[in-house]
């Protein structure tokens, strides 16, 4: 066991905070260039900025963004956002990447989900973003947020109101907010509906100006957050909402310059990401998430059209320097409802390990990041020992090839807000405490 340790605190004022609280840097290891220190409490650059370590809270869904569409304030975050990111902030973690954010009214998953779609840096969503921002830098930690669009996933009910009912998913119809007829993906009809029964809404197809439009969606979303201060950008292409639809051949039946060929496919995240580079700091990470295959590989549902699988994963993650990507957050599935998942400990983990691998023997250095079921400290360190170069070679001698180069998390930091400093303790890594918690940690 190791022992956390709490340097003097300081007295000095979190720059730009409108309150005090003293600069904090919680999570950072007190001698990260000591050989001893393992590589998940060791600084991460990405571009112009420097994670403290290398653990990032994946984005998380809350449903708790106001909703009211008459309200000036609908998809702003509110301070629930505040107080669950904050605390986050202020236990350690390096990176925080805020759940997923819409870039169009149509694409929130419900009209509770949180939105950045409101033009100028007057409006609600804006000036909530800014607050979060804000409070976290206060805490020494980097945060980020997730452009997304839900697509065919769109206009349901919060889940909780979904298990109230005892059903997967709830229609959001216009009487609670929703938006029935303007779920859209890259193809329309019933049999494009994500689930069977009466639990989601058929879309329609999207026009190609629309998905034109989209582009410039995601683009102007960008900016706003990088004039709100956010470190990070990323895209969402993951988890069968917009961006993995129009990638995958089951859900993209197009015929225009967005479907048929692995190039149309991609050609919208293309755009997307270069859209974005072009209007964000040179100075900021840009990163993707996607979901590495389908699952449905020899199953009926991708017999005649094929499916996202990881030989396409590999191919678009070389495309990525091109695209000013810098970093690949690697999940898997929610595509399509026959996917066939196994899941135990480490198979997001190998799929992480496969794509970084191929990455590198392309002399490429698009950095990875692994996620799912990642919950001991352990485990999270044995993940990413040896992806910095100072230790790669000790760890390729110890037959220890490293999967990512940072880990996410989501659950198990909803169970377990302070994992940084306990993991911290049981690596017997000596890392600096937030002043206000230190006399509860020492």
């Amino acid at each position: 066991m190791g022992s956390i340790s709490f340097r003097s605190p300081s007295i000095q004022r979190a720059r730009d905070a409108p309150y005090f609280t003293p600069a904090n840097n919680a999570g950072a290891a007190v001698n990260p260039e000591d050989p001893s220190t393992p590589t998940l409490f060791r600084p991460l650059q990405i571009r112009g900025v420097t994670l403290k370590n290398r653990v990032i809270v994946a984005p998380m869904c809350t449903y708790s963004a106001e909703s009211d569409p008459e309200s000036p304030a609908v998809g702003a975050l509110t301070d629930f956002h505040i107080a669950h990111l904050g605390h986050l902030a202020a236990k350690g973690a390096g990176l925080i990447l805020i759940e997923a954010t819409s870039v169009q009214p149509n694409g929130r998953i419900s009209p509770n989900d949180s939105g950045l779609w409101q033009e100028g840096t007057d409006s609600a969503q804006f000036k909530g973003l800014r607050r979060v921002v804000d409070f976290a830098h206060s805490q020494g930690a980097k945060i980020g947020i997730q452009l997304a669009h839900a697509g065919r996933k769109a206009s349901t009910v919060s889940p909780w109101l979904a298990y109230l009912a005892k059903q997967r998913g709830i229609k959001a119809d216009e009487s609670v907010g929703g938006w029935p007829s303007n779920v859209v993906g890259p193809s329309g009809g019933e049999e494009q509906i994500w689930a069977p029964g009466d639990q989601f809404w058929p879309p329609r197809e999207l026009k190609t100006a629309e998905v034109e439009e989209l582009v410039q969606d995601f683009a102007r979303s960008a900016d706003l957050a990088a004039k709100a201060g956010v470190d990070v950008i990323e895209i969402h292409g993951a988890h069968g909402y917009l961006i993995h639809q129009f990638l995958s051949p089951v859900t993209n039946r197009r015929t225009d310059k967005y479907g048929g060929s692995f190039e149309n496919r991609t050609r919208l995240l293309c755009e997307v990401a270069t859209a974005i580079r072009a209007v964000i700091p040179k100075e900021m990470p840009l990163f993707l998430r996607i979901s590495a295959t389908d699952w449905l590989e020899n199953q009926t549902a991708a017999e005649q059209t094929g499916s996202w699988d990881m030989p396409s994963s590999i191919q678009l993650a070389k495309m990525l320097p091109d695209l000013g990507v810098d970093f690949l957050d690697v999940s898997s599935g929610g595509n399509h409802q026959n996917q066939r998942i196994e899941p135990h400990t480490n198979y997001q983990i190998d799929l992480a390990g496969e794509i970084r691998r191929e990455i590198h023997a392309a002399n490429q250095n698009t950095l990875v990041g692994a996620v799912g079921f990642i919950t001991e400290a352990e485990s999270a360190r044995d993940i990413v020992q040896g992806a910095e170069e100072a230790q790669a070679t000790e760890a390729m001698l110890a037959g220890q090839e490293p999967k990512a180069d940072a880990v996410l998390m989501a659950r198990q930091f909803l169970r377990e807000p302070e994992w940084v400093l306990t993991a911290a303790k049981k690596l017997g890594v000596q890392i600096s405490v937030p002043c206000q918690f230190a006399r509860g940690l020492l």
